[in-house]
């Protein structure tokens, strides 16, 4: 819990660098892939989490392994978190800083299931439609499900929205077997 107050802390801070600059959407990008790196290159990882390398030395090794592929601002915010030993929490801080980010924008995230892949414009069909039906922009993540048979199934963080045949035969088979008829 404490790791996830410190993470959105940060995530804020950097939202607030990114706004005036019209940069939310890099910086994510930029925090994204750095989180992805110090997670996966042991290298890296050992560099930045060794109590044998100084603070200063990871502020520069930061510094010139990001200079001309990131803003200045970017980096010193970098620099900051390393100056307060919080590296070890780029990826909570960039799930942080993406929640955020959806939530000024005023977006949401959906998981859209179809039997059947769908084409560009089934799937942007779908998007306006959710869009419109939640008020938000909504940023559909599509995959596939044969067993639905048909239809579509949609999850909007704990809400769902089941449309499919599947769903369908299942309360015909529950009526029929209940009694109420159909």
């Amino acid at each position: 819990m404490k790791n996830e107050v410190i993470a959105r802390n940060y995530a804020e801070a950097l939202l607030a660098i990114a706004l005036p600059e019209n940069a939310v959407e890099r910086y994510g990008e930029l925090l994204d892939a750095l989180g992805g790196v110090v997670d996966t290159d042991p290298v890296v990882k050992g560099v930045l989490m060794s109590p044998r390398v100084t603070k200063q030395a990871k502020q520069d090794v930061m510094a010139r392994a990001l200079r001309g592929l990131a803003p200045d601002s970017f980096v010193r915010f970098l620099q900051a978190v390393v100056r307060r030993g919080r590296q070890d929490g780029f990826s909570a801080m960039a799930e942080a800083y993406h929640r955020l980010a959806d939530r000024h924008f005023h977006r949401v995230h959906a998981s859209v299931v179809t039997a059947r892949t769908p084409d560009a414009a089934l799937e942007k069909a779908i998007a306006e439609r959710l869009t419109k039906v939640m008020g938000k922009t909504v940023l559909p993540n599509f995959r596939t499900d044969p067993a639905l048979i048909g239809g579509v199934v949609v999850r909007v963080g704990d809400r769902v929205f089941d449309g499919s045949i599947r769903r369908r035969i299942q309360l015909l088979r529950h009526r029929l077997l209940s009694g109420s008829g159909a």
